[in-house]
């Protein structure tokens, strides 16, 4: 498959009959779908599906075992400079005793020229990524005496501090009370504006999610599909999906929203 500069431009990942491997296992296989960019894209299916799998796939760090995979056009990796992540246990890699601002400069610079160096350019990126997910009150915090919803602030600031086309997150949500999920759902759909990005969730419970999301990615069977979501959010797929009984509903103000039926 090759894209114009147009398709790379408009279409943030190509799929064609992409299967995935880990230790000799098929994870998944058969993944044929365009992602167009600018959307914000939930990632969703049963634990051990292979979700972090895909994210890790689009980043270059596991091969597809077959098929072909482009990210805006390109090999996976080749862009990800352009790619900002959050990983699921952000803090296993961050340190708990950076500070807050520390963490985004390391984002910026940490692997190029160490910590102790930066620019008034570079700090003015990192007070911006900041100001954008509303963090600036507490960037000379140590990130060990944040909350939770306060690093995933700032995890979320070190991914987008070099302004990233795709930001992915890994279970944003996970760990959070029901205050801060609302409010990082917020900071998404602000963010989402403001920056242009595409915008990808893994999600186990995509009910905070569902006023943002435009599409989805789920695991069904072994094999990952694309669709909007508002096919997606249906009894019947979300049912044989989890392998319980799913019921969709509304909210009395109309907002969908998913439940297991005992």
């Amino acid at each position: 498959m090759s894209l114009t500069e147009t398709d790379a431009d408009r279409i943030a990942l190509a799929l064609t009959d992409v299967s995935a491997e880990r230790g000799g296992r098929l994870i998944w296989s058969e993944a044929t779908f365009d992602v167009p960019a600018g959307g914000i894209v939930a990632v969703i299916g049963p634990n051990g599906s292979g979700k972090t799998t895909l994210l890790q796939m689009i980043l270059g760090l596991v091969p597809a075992a077959s098929g072909e995979l482009t990210v805006f056009g390109r090999e996976p990796g080749a862009n990800n400079d352009r790619i900002g992540y959050v990983p699921q246990h952000y803090l296993a890699g961050a340190g708990e005793a950076l500070r807050a601002t520390d963490a985004v400069l390391l984002g910026l610079i940490g692997n190029r020229w160490g910590l102790g160096w930066a620019d008034p350019l570079q700090r003015a990126q990192v007070d911006r990524a900041l100001a954008d997910v509303e963090a600036t009150a507490f960037a000379n915090k140590r990130l060990s005496t944040l909350s939770g919803g306060q690093r995933q602030r700032v995890a979320i600031a070190e991914a987008i501090v070099s302004r990233p086309r795709l930001l992915i997150l890994d279970e944003p949500l996970a760990s959070l009370d029901l205050r801060s999920q609302r409010e990082i759902v917020n900071l998404l759909a602000g963010l989402h504006g403001k920056l242009g990005a595409t915008v990808l969730v893994v999600a186990h419970d995509i009910n905070p999610l569902l006023p943002i999301l435009d599409s989805a990615i789920y695991i069904l069977d072994q094999h990952p599909h694309h669709a909007p979501i508002n096919t997606v959010i249906d009894d019947a797929l979300l049912t044989h999906l989890y392998g319980t009984p799913i019921r969709v509903a509304h909210t009395a103000q109309g907002d969908l929203y998913m439940r297991s039926v005992l």
